[in-house]
């Protein structure tokens, strides 16, 4: 046989070796070889082929860098949800299983330098839960797509709707219902004006024309308790259909909150959202540098502009509507908007959520 023949013991030996992981120091991601020792990577190093990547990646080696990030991630995620969904892991074991693969994307290429920076990151942006024990770090993978964690998000959401829904009821609860009443009178203007405008205004003013109109003796004889529990079902209803565990909207204002970008000078900084991917990210295009970023909605914040601005309702009953800021809550972290414009227009919401409101730019 000759010497490079395909079946020699050289051969078939190095052929053994290739299959194999080598060692991390040894591997060039911008060619995407692998050197088996220290000798063959300072070879490629001078190389020809070598020296025009290191020429594209010098041209933008912040783009290159957050590209292999981003596709590094996005492996390693998919990984976690294809073969460990719903299970609590060591991150190593999990490390282990993405590198198996030797032409994955290798970490010293991203912006982590090691696997615990890595699972760090990933607890912050809320894309894993991440524990620390003594036997290493664990991680379990969130699905986003799981109907249990929409739930679960929503539960503590809907008790405090209901305790604040109890407060304003008070009295109603304690008292025992009323018969309606209707006097029947000749149709005017002046008697027919409560009604129309009940069935415009929202629940507190509508209740307060109604008693308005008791008194005067102009065709309401009670409050319209029944009017009132059928706006209530119709409300929480439109809560039920509307509220979701996203939240964002092209157009709104946000703050980056992310702090592994505080050292680029983003942290804190607000910036407009130009374009929405698959719901949960957000392109992001920064209002003094004019710099556009990508972040997950667990690192972003709403906005509250000054009272008389303009809002988007980005989350519950009325979602995607936009409204004008009357006043805020701050000890209640609520405030007082009024719809403009569509079906709704001129509806006032009394205690709306900063979360579920967000500046709009104009």
């Amino acid at each position: 046989m000759g010497k490079n023949d395909f079946l020699t013991p050289k051969a078939i030996a190095n052929r053994i070796k290739a299959k194999g992981l080598q060692k991390l120091r040894w591997y060039c991601q911008m060619c995407q070889k692998q050197c088996r020792d220290e000798n063959g990577f300072k070879c490629h190093c001078l190389s020809e082929g070598h020296q025009r990547q290191m020429q594209v990646f010098g041209q933008n080696p912040h783009r290159v860098i957050d590209g292999y990030t981003e596709e590094f991630e996005t492996m390693f995620l998919e990984h976690m949800k294809r073969s460990h969904r719903f299970s609590r892991i060591a991150a190593t074991v999990v490390y282990n299983e993405y590198i198996a693969d030797r032409h994955h994307v290798h970490m010293n290429s991203t912006q982590w330098a090691t696997l615990t920076e890595f699972v760090k990151y990933l607890g912050r942006t809320g894309k894993c839960k991440v524990e620390e024990t003594p036997k290493g770090w664990f991680i379990t993978y969130i699905d986003r797509d799981s109907e249990t964690l929409f739930k679960e998000k929503m539960k503590n959401k809907r008790q405090r709707s209901d305790l604040v829904e109890e407060e304003r009821q008070g009295g109603l609860t304690e008292k025992p219902l009323e018969k309606l009443k209707f006097a029947i009178q000749p149709t005017s203007n002046a008697a027919e004006k409560p009604a129309a405008r009940s069935a415009r205004l929202g629940f507190e003013e509508a209740a307060e024309e109604s008693e308005r109109g008791a008194k005067k003796g102009k065709g309401v004889a009670v409050g319209s308790s029944a009017l009132d529990e059928l706006m209530k079902e119709e409300e929480k209803a439109k809560e039920r259909s509307n509220r979701k565990d996203y939240w964002l909207f092209e157009g709104i204002v946000v703050k980056v909150m992310s702090k592994t970008l505080k050292e680029k000078g983003y942290y804190k900084q607000k910036g407009v959202v130009k374009r929405v991917i698959d719901k949960y990210v957000g392109e992001i295009e920064m209002l003094e540098s004019k710099h556009v970023l990508r972040v997950d909605q667990e690192e972003l914040e709403t906005v509250i502009p000054q009272i008389g601005g303009i809002v988007r309702i980005v989350n519950g009953a009325y979602r995607g509507s936009n409204a004008r800021l009357l006043s805020v809550n701050t000890e209640r972290f609520c405030a007082k908007v009024q719809i403009e414009k569509g079906i709704y227009d001129g509806r006032v919401l009394q205690a709306v959520d900063y979360e579920d409101i967000c500046k709009v730019l104009q």
